[in-house]
């Protein structure tokens, strides 16, 4: 009994939880979670490498894409070093400094899609409701601009809470309940008044969570009112379906993300089993179906990937 208190609070690490109950079949779980991340890499890759080749892609709505699958990437390789290495070797142990930096990265990247989107529903408000300002107000200039605006957006939002958390004793139990660094997780095991911290989350979280979704759904509403003061249905569906890729991945972001939160916030007390599905849903499904959901939905896309083919084909 003394090894395992000893092995969880081990001053230099914190100690990575895998699938609870399931320890004994990892190697089985991680056959999933290993097709979960190799679909995530080669999508996005994938993505970025069309949007690249291709010059008649180089326009507004499809730099926003490749930015979103930059971060899904950022998003996948975050986690997948901590998860893998706890699934396959049993390596539950993380330094504190390396997992500080994964906090910095993952709550950094979760953060970078929620601005990425909130950016493309203004492109997509830009294109449906002003078509002919469409180049004029989206140069290149302009969505570098944004996009510089994004990063600056959340390495702001995360630094402080992960300063504040560092400063913090944790002479609890070192023992996470995800295979990776979620600040919510960790900020349980301090043993201090994390009043400062608590209220700084919530802030975070209306940011993040409440503002970001109320803007989507504000130009949301401004797309519609236009869309439904169009002329013909053709004209309509038309317009709808160029916002259906967009609408689809805001809601493969969001509910697991209020989900998440949720949990966290009133389910403390939930099976551990709960908290790891959820977390794990969060981080997974939207970097996995991102791509997807693109590739299928988009037809210049689509029409891309074929062409990267094609041409491997042709090379071979």
């Amino acid at each position: 009994m003394s090894t395992v208190n000893n092995t969880t609070q081990d001053p230099f690490f914190f100690i990575l939880t895998g699938i609870p109950g399931f320890e004994d079949i990892h190697i089985w779980i991680s056959i999933p979670f290993g097709c979960f991340y190799t679909i995530s890499i080669m999508g996005n890759t994938t993505i970025l490498t069309v949007i690249h080749k291709e010059s008649s892609l180089h326009q507004p709505m499809y730099l926003f894409l490749s930015m979103l699958a930059l971060t899904d990437l950022g998003l996948t390789l975050t986690t997948l070093p901590t998860v893998m290495q706890l699934l396959w070797f049993n390596n539950n142990k993380i330094r504190f400094e390396a997992c500080f930096a994964q906090l910095f990265f993952l709550h950094g990247f979760s953060f970078m899609e929620s601005s990425v989107l909130l950016a493309m529903s203004f492109d997509r408000y830009v294109a449906i409701c002003r078509p002919l300002h469409y180049a004029s107000i989206l140069t290149n200039e302009v969505i570098g601009k944004i996009g510089i605006a994004i990063i600056c957006r959340c390495v702001l939002a995360v630094l402080p809470p992960l300063f504040l958390l560092k400063r913090l004793p944790f002479c609890r139990s070192h023992l996470l309940s995800h295979s990776y660094c979620l600040h919510q997780d960790m900020i349980r095991l301090v043993c201090a008044d994390i009043r400062v911290n608590s209220w700084y989350g919530l802030a975070l979280g209306i940011l993040i969570i409440v503002l970001d979704p109320l803007l989507i759904l504000l130009s949301y509403s401004l797309i519609l009112k236009n869309i439904f003061g169009r002329a013909t249905w053709t004209e309509r569906l038309r317009a709808l379906n160029n916002c259906l890729s967009h609408f689809l991945a805001v809601l493969v972001l969001y509910v697991p993300m209020v989900s998440l939160s949720m949990t966290h916030r009133f389910a403390k007390h939930a099976s551990p089993l709960v908290h790891v599905v959820i977390a794990n849903v969060y981080l997974l499904v939207p970097p996995v179906m991102n791509p997807i959901i693109y590739s299928v939905k988009t037809k210049q896309i689509r029409q891309g990937i074929f062409n990267l083919l094609f041409q491997r084909k042709l090379n071979f």
